[in-house]
């Protein structure tokens, strides 16, 4: 009996440990403690207060389990990307055990640069920030929401029973709703547009969670591309030509080294006598596997890498080396055109480094048309674009406002940047001579341009019909392909002596030709 009386003792003791050792019997300390000054005085609340710390110590009731749920800390709402991989690994694991479905869409919010010009970066982080909270506000508690790199979001859905083409769209489109409500900050609405792109399960090309997002990252970069406010579906054909873009893109650097991009030469002609007013430089990449490589194709890709300062620097150079050869051959150009893009416009040496090449060939100035996108006269507020827009004209350098018509430039800014033409764009000429409705907005545009002392040109003409209607409604200058498509120089050359010969026999159009 007396092994039994020890065992009861030694289980009441454990049992008392236990007890001890949780931590919320710790509140009891401060009594404990209070009771032994009651009953013992002084002496005994010290050895109470010394010793009952360390009879819990020796227990184990600080000693807290770090794999109990006191250590899971509750999620914040957003993910990284990891955690989104993460996620849609255990998605399709999940869904491949119970046979529902996923999708994965990536968000790129379209044209934040300009956000940041027009208001800044503490406001284009308030953007973002209002953005993620509208998006997360949007969604399923079951789905995943991922903030990427850069200015865009991403989406895993929670298991579903059928997640088709159509059922994505329109998720797709009500994302693009919700960020598309205007964003009060500072008193002023702010409009921003996103584009989607998306792969469902069934397309995705390996059924892990980083093929699934880069899946449908590739399909946004499509959307952007082709957006803003693009939405587009991933396709193994999108898949093919990312890899192709990425190869070019790694090309790019080593191709303008090398002299493989260089301009093409399209003619641009008076449009009643015919003589060749001067030519509009086209970057082309003449890739030495892959053939001609059309602008649509590399110019972003350009962009991206940062290169388009880079590539305006050549092309101007092998424009200005043109038309001194033109000019040692005996074939007077009067101009070359050359388009400059933001990157060169804000280059707060522009002109200088501009009068230096000139310099250098022997050109003046007025050999040198500068063309700029009538967007750029739109909506810059850039000081220095301003500034050098201004030089390039003092320096006496034509100004082309090209693709007028796209960009709403006021006559305030027509006159301000001191332009000398503007370039009636191609969807104003596409069938003018049998639209009625063409016809009067280009001749509206024609007369503001007499009335404002302009000369004018049309892009794109094709045919012969669209060049005599032109005439009619003296448009002074025209291009297209009803004239010459782009060019190297080397044909060029032997255009521009063909060319003359034949416009000595041919009957000249006249203005009452239609």
């Amino acid at each position: 009996m007396p092994g039994v009386s020890g065992a009861k003792i030694i289980g009441g003791i454990q049992q008392v440990a236990r007890q001890l050792r949780r931590p919320e019997n710790l509140a009891f300390l401060p009594a404990l403690t209070l009771a032994a000054f009651w009953l013992g005085g002084e002496q005994m609340l010290i050895m109470t207060a010394l010793g009952l710390p360390l009879v819990f110590l020796m227990l184990g009731a600080f000693h807290t389990n770090s794999a109990g749920p006191r250590a899971v800390q509750a999620p914040s709402g957003v993910v990284q990307r990891a955690g989104l991989v993460d996620q849609i690994d255990a998605i399709l694991a999940s869904n491949a055990r119970d046979g529902r479905s996923t999708a994965c869409l990536v968000i790129h919010l379209d044209d934040m640069r300009d956000a940041i010009d027009m208001h800044g970066h503490a406001a284009h982080a308030e953007i973002l920030q209002r953005t993620s909270d509208r998006l997360r506000g949007a969604l399923r508690e079951i789905d995943t929401f991922a903030r990427l790199e850069g200015d865009s979001f991403a989406v895993a859905l929670g298991a579903v029973r059928q997640a088709d083409l159509e059922s994505i769209l329109q998720l797709a489109a009500r994302l693009q709703a919700v960020v598309s409500a205007p964003i009060s900050l500072n008193a002023v609405s702010i409009y921003i547009s996103a584009s989607v792109g998306f792969c469902l399960a069934s397309r995705v090309p390996e059924a892990t969670g980083a093929a699934f997002l880069e899946a449908a990252e590739i399909a946004a970069d499509d959307a952007q591309q082709n957006g803003p406010s693009g939405i587009r579906a991933f396709s193994a054909e999108m898949q093919r030509l990312r890899t192709d873009r990425t190869e070019l893109r790694a090309d790019l650097q080593t191709a303008l080294d090398q002299g493989q991009i260089v301009p093409f030469f399209q003619p641009q002609v008076a449009t009643l006598s015919g003589e060749i007013t001067g030519f509009e430089a086209l970057a082309r990449w003449q890739h030495p596997k892959r053939g001609l490589i059309p602008p649509a194709e590399f110019i972003p890709l350009i962009e991206q890498a940062g290169l388009s300062e880079r590539l305006g620097e050549v092309i101007l150079n092998k424009s200005l080396t043109a038309l001194a050869n033109w000019d040692a051959a005996g074939l007077r150009v009067p101009t070359v055109a050359v388009n400059f893009s933001h990157e060169q416009l804000r280059n707060l040496r522009l002109a200088e480094a501009l009068k230096w090449e000139l310099d250098r060939f022997d050109l003046t100035p007025e050999r040198l048309t500068v063309e700029i996108l009538e967007t750029v006269v739109a909506e810059t507020d850039n000081d220095v674009i301003v500034h050098n827009i201004a030089a390039l004209s003092r320096l006496g350098c034509g100004l082309d406002l090209d693709d007028f018509g796209t960009g709403h430039a006021s006559i305030a800014n027509i006159r301000r940047f001191s332009v000398r033409r503007i370039k009636i764009d191609r969807s104003f000429i596409t069938h003018v001579d049998a639209d009625t409705g063409q016809q009067r907005m280009v001749s509206a545009i024609l007369s503001m341009a007499t009335q404002l002392g302009l000369e004018t040109l049309a892009e794109g003409v094709e045919t012969i019909e669209e060049h005599a209607t032109l005439a009619q409604l003296e448009c002074g200058h025209i291009q297209g392909f009803g004239i010459a498509r782009p060019m190297d120089f080397e044909t060029s050359t032997t255009w521009i002596r063909n060319y003359r010969e034949k416009l000595t026999s041919v009957p000249r159009i006249g203005r009452h030709a239609v």
